[in-house]
């Protein structure tokens, strides 16, 4: 860093700067008389501490006096008046030219901060036309006006330019660092914004910033309690955190905004609350807030809406001072639906509901933009909030969180009986996939449900119940939760929300099928083909099946019956007897009810049972219930969401008014079910039934042989019982006569009932 030659040398004093222009040339200010403009020299302040300047002339200098900026005094640690020794400094350009110097730089003064991207090539470019052939040297401090704006620098490093590029040959690639360096017009300048600085640089001329992952490096499902939502995680990382990992120099240059706003949605106990907690460990961000959607609410005018600022307002804060440089912030609204209901539908006169809505869209996606936050909304009911809040830029990501496949079942199991297994509590007949597969439409909450109730059975069985309640200590030691524990605990204690309910159908059934003749195995056999054609078929998403015929005929046990042999994991009976008494709208709520369930299973079967009587129809008058029937007409041909199927099986024994209300059309196909028509049919039901003895079978079939008879099954049920009260040797002739006064003996020896 010495001088090669020294042709002057000098004892001067320090002065103040005379203009502010001067200031900004980033030179030591001397007299015409003293020294030339763009000659470099060396300030020695104390024995051990020399600076490098170069200097510029002006009139207005003293002679004998060197003037010198603010930054510059600050930091070669001038006073005004001090002696200084001036000597004169040439560069060996062949070693001390720069190659790349990295500067630090902020806003001058605080209060002229301001949000707006700077070019950093732009920058580079003006910074070497302004202070092309001067002298730097690391630590030096400086201002540099660009954009009409102050700024201030601080020389962090300098690297020599390679020798060989000097000669003009190919770079070797060799890197050298110096402590004072020519600035030439060749020179790479790399800006580096201050630590908690807002300045916003854009363009390659600057550093590229040490990211910290936002993803924890120790982040893992199993660990964390998830299960079964793998796609789901997959299909979120994708939309909302691909441009928060990537480099943010490409993001910029792509034009790319970040994902703000996630919704989740689906059934209760699917996990939606689970993985928005998740979500906010997985990431490196501010500890997330957590907010119940009714929290917000308060009956006080204003109240609402400033609990719902005060969530963003560390955030907005954090912008403003830190700009891109802002930590992620977590807003996490559970139960959204709360306060996000669709504006101008609130019953309340002071239109709270409204007001909130219309916060929380100005703070999401307002004028003044939030880049540093990502809100989660979770809610059971999607239909029910505000439109706008919907769209791109506010809650773009909207994602179902449905319930779990077999495979995810699995890992729900296995996260739930981790600890069991770890300590042998497990037993070794327990086999986690048979579970997952008796537990169709079990949510995440129901399945962990089950292992408590396989727990707490397990441990019952070492609790001796006396005078007083006692562990057997001995026995405790040894607990295994076993197979039958679960089992147990699948038939009786936890039932799923969104499933078949055995108990729904199996009352339809409790006799049985009786297979009296072919037309019941007929219909049985296309009832197998159209369950078949719902599991198979990609272009028949939604099969719709009308069992009609005279009533008693068992079309309800039919169904019910093609339903359970169906095997599909959700199976569900709409019938009359659960709606008595609903007014007509709350009736077409609970069928769409029904129907919305099943839409949130892979596989699924409603049964509409006695169609004529959902519809209210008497033949006096006729009467009828429109609501109920149009909302039926759009519920059998609304086809189930992608990658759903649903079999609607219908039963009626109106066909005729059915068809008058143009309903028939609504189903895909329609299968007759006939009542018994001949007395060889009567006597098979009779077999199969097993009531009567042989010998009263033989009596029977001797009295209806030949004759033609019309009657349900159902309805020969209940006379076949009737007839059984009797004692035996009454039996056969009370069948008979009952059989008779069901209906009458007519010309053509046919017994109608």
């Amino acid at each position: 860093m010495a001088a090669r030659v020294v042709i002057f040398f000098k004892t001067m004093q320090a002065a103040r700067c005379p203009t502010d222009e001067l200031s900004l040339t980033n030179c030591a200010v001397v007299s015409e008389k003293d020294l030339q403009s763009g000659q470099h020299v060396t300030v020695k302040t104390t024995p051990n501490h020399k600076y490098v300047f170069t200097v510029k002339s002006h009139h207005t200098v003293v002679p004998g006096t060197i003037a010198f900026s603010l930054p510059q005094r600050k930091w070669a640690g001038l006073s005004i008046g001090q002696e200084v020794e001036v000597a004169n400094y040439n560069f060996d350009k062949s070693k001390q030219c720069i190659g790349a110097m990295t500067i630090e730089i902020d806003f001058l003064q605080k209060k002229s901060t301001d949000s707006s991207p700077y070019d950093s090539d732009k920058m580079a470019s003006e910074f070497i036309q302004q202070f092309n052939n001067q002298g730097f040297s690391v630590t030096q401090q400086l201002v540099f006006s660009f954009c009409d704006k102050l700024f201030g620098l601080v020389i962090k490093d300098i690297e020599a330019m390679d020798p060989s590029i000097l000669k003009g040959e190919t770079a070797t690639g060799k890197k050298t660092k110096i402590d004072v360096g020519l600035l030439v017009g060749n020179s790479q300048v790399i800006f580096e914004k201050a630590e908690s600085s807002s300045l916003t640089l854009v363009g390659k001329a600057k550093t590229k910033e040490a990211r910290q992952t936002i993803i924890n490096p120790d982040w893992n499902f199993e660990r964390m309690g998830i299960g079964g939502l793998d796609k789901e995680f997959s299909d979120i990382f994708r939309r909302a955190f691909a441009s928060r990992v990537f480099p943010p120099d490409i993001v910029e240059q792509m034009g790319c905004k970040h994902v703000k706003g996630i919704l989740l949605f689906g059934p209760p106990g699917c996990g939606k609350t689970l993985m928005a907690r998740q979500i906010g460990k997985m990431l490196n961000a501010r500890e997330p807030k957590i907010v119940n959607g009714p929290e917000i609410l308060n009956k006080y005018v204003g109240e609402s809406e400033a609990n719902i600022r005060k969530l963003f307002a560390d955030a907005e804060e954090e912008q403003k001072r830190l700009g891109a440089n802002s930590g992620l912030h977590i807003i996490i609204f559970d139960e959204l639906d709360a306060i996000c209901k669709q504006r101008g539908t609130g019953a309340s006169s002071t239109g709270v509901h409204d007001t909130v809505v219309n916060q929380l869209l100005s703070k999401i996606d307002g004028v003044e933009q939030l880049n540093n936050i990502l809100v989660i909304g979770m809610t059971n009911r999607p239909d029910l909030i505000d439109e706008a809040l919907m769209r791109p830029g506010r809650f773009e990501v909207k994602m179902e969180i449905g319930l779990p496949d077999e495979k995810g079942r699995v890992q729900i199991l296995n996260i739930h009986t981790a600890k069991m297994r770890e300590f042998n509590l497990l037993g070794g007949d327990v086999d986690v996939k048979e579970l997952a597969t008796e537990t169709k439409n079990y949510s995440g909450a129901e399945l962990e449900g089950l292992v408590r109730a396989a727990q707490s059975t397990a441990m019952n069985r070492h609790i001796k119940a006396t005078a007083t309640v006692e562990v057997d200590m001995e026995r405790a030691e040894k607990l295994k939760v076993t197979r039958d524990d679960f089992l147990g605990s699948l038939n009786n204690d936890i039932k799923p929300a969104f499933g078949t309910n055995q108990e729904d159908y199996s009352s339809y059934i409790m006799n049985g099928i009786i297979k009296w003749g072919d037309p019941v195995t007929r219909v049985l056999d296309d009832g197998e083909l159209l369950v078949q054609q719902t599991k198979n078929s990609d272009r028949t998403p939604l099969v719709a099946v009308l069992l009609e015929g005279p009533p008693h005929s068992g079309k309800t046990a039919l169904a019910a019956k093609i339903a359970e042999d169906s095997q599909f994991p959700f199976i569900k009976i709409c019938s009359p007897d659960k709606m008595i008494g609903h007014s007509e709208i709350s009736k077409c709520q609970a069928i769409k009810k029904v129907f919305d369930d099943a839409y949130k299973s892979q596989l699924s079967c409603v049964v509409v049972d006695d169609i004529e009587r959902l519809l209210d129809y008497v033949p006096i008058g006729p009467r009828f219930s429109n609501l109920v029937l149009q909302a039926l007409l759009v519920l059998l041909k609304k086809p189930p969401p992608k990658g759903r199927k649903l079999l609607i099986i219908g039963t009626t024994s109106r066909k005729d008014v059915l068809q008058e209300m143009e309903m028939l059309d609504a189903f895909s196909t329609t299968i007759h079910i006939p009542n018994i028509s001949t007395g060889e049919h009567l006597v098979e039901a009779l077999e199969l039934l097993g009531s009567f003895t042989d010998q009263e079978r033989v009596t029977i079939a001797q009295q209806v042989k030949g004759k033609r008879v019309w009657i349900g099954i159902k309805k020969l049920l209940m006379l076949i019982e009737m007839s059984l009260q009797m004692d035996k040797e009454y039996r056969v002739s009370k069948f008979l006569s009952l059989l008779r006064d069901e209906g009458a003996m007519d010309e053509g020896n046919q017994i109608r009932v």
